[in-house]
């Protein structure tokens, strides 16, 4: 199973070290040096770009920090490699922790804007602060010294490729954990996330400092591979191939952001030397041809689709025996060859080979490891509080949007251990008394109190780690992760293992790791869904889907679940099978508050039924009288009902 990996690491590191004797030129060593710094900057920019889904523009600004940090601690100081080395990282991270805590409270557009203003701040400061960085006439540094050795290019190659394959293994394992699930988590679904506990900000801004410290020690290593650093070096273009690097790479993947890096590196060389480009594009349009083929063959893609990228990549190999010369045509061949991959390629060079090869993730890999591993005495944890008593007290809640009163007023007091029904027509505020129990919504007037202390203004992911976890209406899964994935962000709240844990496997890590799988797929043959443990979420049907989101809530050892609408786009035998799954959850203890339109579900399960309308609520009690209630049957019901 881990054969294939294994044998992939010890070729890479056999080629880094064979490469500077194979390839004794200076020139291409020093090439090699700046694509593995690229590379450990990628590393960094990815966790931010790929997996949080979040676009930065300041990288090419904390770059630039952890370059002059070294510089002007060796001009200033002669300070010793390793402490520069250091420096650049803390120095870097702090930096983006300051440019995290604001930044991130905003989105999309807005972020970008921001980074980018950073981006360009540090640039002027750089240049204006010449007391401190020389300003415009920058810095030059000497060849490093380690251990009182003085590294020639081929040694300090090496220490860089040294620091590569920690960079590569720390963040590999780091996205690899609770840390790296938590970080995709709030790219598939940043409402439900904080409904599973994981603090959309927090972790947003964990990721950006670990992204900025990778960024502050690449920027270190360039400023003593390239002797010499200025303010121009840390620009917008550099902003703009970075981004490049990992959407051509392929996000999400280590193989990706190296890549990535070689292209940014490598390609505008390569449009200086005609007579290279020309076997380079010929190879890649063979590639691209061979891939478009094994795609069509699979039925993983049409004729029709496959066919721009085989025309762009052939053009492009025409177009290179045409051309006499490279000077007026450079720009443009980068522009063609950036919107070939871009737009075509949408999971970057590395996706598109390995769709091509059929190569699983390592999703499916671990689904099947976590099938071997000894199952938990019990999936679901029983609730501590079973018994009588009221465990949710909702008094006059007035949810109101301007003029829109979507709650007005209502009182909802569920006790313990019951099934509580919460029906009305659509528009009655249903859903928004689920938003306001968990947080999403804070209501405008009224108390709310879960085992008899108030959970007004707390956060989504306070409130479900007191014990109330819930699923959605439209379901909010974590589509580009498995099954198994999905609900280990459920279990997030059981592990204890910090950075350190993770970055260097210890037994603690690994521990809670094995158990929290074992949960997990324990919880997924709760629901029955042990089978599909190693599909993606967004590829299974929408009963399972539906089936799945109550396994990552149950994830969250609830004492409360709210279920919305859970049996919408079922089947009549998906719906039995829920009816014996709902059933099973309370025989744990776990309290419920049931959404639903299926009126037979509701009818057969609840204990006790709440009616909205139009934001009020018309009739509470039992099933039997609430479906005979004249009021009910003229909101809701109908007159068949009755």
């Amino acid at each position: 199973m881990k054969s294939r990996p294994l044998l992939l690491a010890a070729v890479g590191l056999a080629l880094l070290a064979g490469f500077p004797f194979v390839v004794a030129n200076p020139y291409y060593i020093h090439l090699a040096q700046t694509i593995a710094i690229y590379a450990i900057l990628l590393f960094g920019l990815d966790i931010v770009v790929g997996y949080t889904g979040q676009v930065s523009l300041g990288h090419a600004g904390l770059f630039g920090i952890g370059a002059y940090t070294a510089g002007v601690l060796f001009m200033k100081f002669s300070a010793p490699l390793l402490l520069t080395l250091l420096a650049g990282v803390v120095v870097t991270a702090g930096f983006g922790a300051l440019l995290a805590l604001p930044a991130l409270r905003v989105t999309g557009p807005y972020l970008a804007m921001v980074t980018l203003a950073f981006g360009t701040i540090i640039q002027i400061l750089i240049n204006e602060m010449t007391d401190l960085t020389n300003g415009a006439m920058g810095i030059t540094l000497q060849r490093p010294r380690l251990l009182g050795v003085t590294l020639d290019e081929r040694g300090f190659y090496f220490l860089i490729c040294f620091l590569l394959v920690a960079a590569l293994v720390v963040v590999h394992r780091i996205l690899r954990s609770h840390l790296g699930r938590a970080f995709e988590a709030l790219r598939g679904s940043p409402v439900a996330s904080d409904c599973m506990g994981v603090s959309v900000y927090r972790y947003k801004v964990y990721a950006f400092v670990i992204s900025a410290g990778l960024a502050g020690l690449a920027g270190s290593l360039y400023a003593y591979s390239e002797k010499y650093i200025s303010p121009n070096t840390w620009n917008f273009e550099l902003t703009v191939l970075l981004l490049l690097a990992i959407i051509m790479g392929g996000r999400k993947t280590r193989s990706g952001a190296l890549l990535g890096a070689a292209i940014i590196v490598i390609l505008p060389k390569l449009l200086d030397d005609l007579e290279l480009f020309r076997y380079v594009s010929v190879t890649l349009a063979v590639v691209v041809a061979a891939g478009a083929a094994v795609l069509v063959a699979r039925g993983k893609s049409t004729v029709a689709r496959s066919a721009i990228p085989v025309i762009g990549s052939v053009t492009l190999a025409v177009l290179s025996f045409v051309l006499t010369s490279m000077t007026d045509w450079r720009l443009s061949i980068f522009g063609l060859i950036t919107l070939l991959v871009v737009y075509y390629l949408q999971d970057g060079i590395v996706g598109y080979v390995r769709q091509a090869l059929g190569f699983r993730g390592h999703g499916a890999d671990d689904a099947a490891q976590a099938a071997t591993l000894a199952a938990p005495a019990s999936a679901v944890s029983t609730s501590t509080t079973a018994g009588t008593g009221e465990l949710v007290a909702a008094d006059k809640v007035l949810m109101q949007f301007g003029g829109l009163k979507a709650l007005n007023e209502v009182t909802l007091h569920v006790a313990r251990g019951t099934i509580h029904g919460l029906i009305g027509p659509n528009g009655s505020g249903k859903s928004t008394m689920m938003n306001v129990l968990t947080g999403i919504y804070v209501p405008t007037a009224g108390a709310i109190a879960f085992k008899g202390q108030s959970i007004v203004g707390r956060t989504s992911a306070r409130i479900a780690l007191a014990g109330i976890a819930r699923t959605f209406q439209n379901v909010q899964l974590f589509g580009e992760m498995t099954a198994l994935q999905n609900v280990l962000v459920g279990l997030h709240h059981s592990y204890r293992s910090n950075l350190l844990d993770v970055a260097l496997h210890l037994p603690r890590f690994r521990r809670e790791e094995r158990e929290a799988t074992a949960r997990a797929y324990a919880l997924l043959k709760f629901v029955g869904l042990e089978s599909l443990a190693g599909e993606e979420a967004r590829n299974l049907p929408y009963g399972k889907q539906r089936l799945l989101e109550i396994a990552r809530a149950l994830a969250l050892n609830p004492e409360l679940l709210l279920l919305d609408e859970p049996a919408a786009g079922l089947t009549a035998p998906d719906i039995k099978e829920l009816v014996v799954i709902i059933r099973k959850i309370r025989e744990h203890g776990i309290t419920l508050i049931l959404i639903e339109h299926h009126m037979d579900v509701v009818m057969s399960v609840c204990d006790v039924v709440t009616v909205l309308d139009f934001g009020q609520k018309i009739a509470e009690g039992t099933p039997a009288a609430v479906q005979s209630d004249p009021q009910v049957i003229k909101a809701y019901l109908g007159s068949e009902a009755h």
